[in-house]
């Protein structure tokens, strides 16, 4: 029964954790956020459940991402344990516990090359349809 009780918990946990990195990725779309991906990185990494990786082609806009993610996932209770890289517009990351966005420059994207770290991750379709709005709600 506790083992039942469990395996339930766990799976809602993953749930959560998985509608927090679609909220997050969804936020970078609407901030006109390019090449962006949710990794799920579970049983690869120690540290989190799930990555999403995002473009942007300024330093503003790199803020701009972050500052959207970061507020949605608020919203949506998910408060970041830690944000590194605030103002340098190059890459900021953004974590979450079991979610960890970054949002790079494409150069920093490019140089860094998480997308080729992680290739044994499975890729998480981002429907860019709904808007955050309606995913926090929901």
């Amino acid at each position: 029964m506790a083992r039942q009780a469990r395996a339930k918990h766990e799976q809602r946990s993953e749930d959560t954790a998985l509608q927090a990195a679609k909220t997050a990725a969804l936020a970078g779309l609407e901030k006109k956020g390019e090449e962006v991906t949710i990794l799920d990185v579970r049983g690869l990494a120690s540290y989190t459940d799930f990555l999403v990786l995002m473009s942007a082609t300024s330093d503003r806009q790199v803020n701009a991402i972050a500052d959207a993610v970061d507020e949605v996932l608020r919203k949506a209770g998910h408060r970041p344990i830690g944000v590194e890289g605030l103002g340098s517009g190059n890459w900021i990351l953004i974590d979450s516990g079991d979610v960890v966005v970054h949002v790079f420059q494409q150069q920093a994207r490019e140089f860094y090359d998480l997308d080729s770290l992680w290739a044994d991750a499975k890729r998480v379709h981002v429907d860019e349809r709904p808007s955050v709005s309606a995913v926090v709600r929901g």
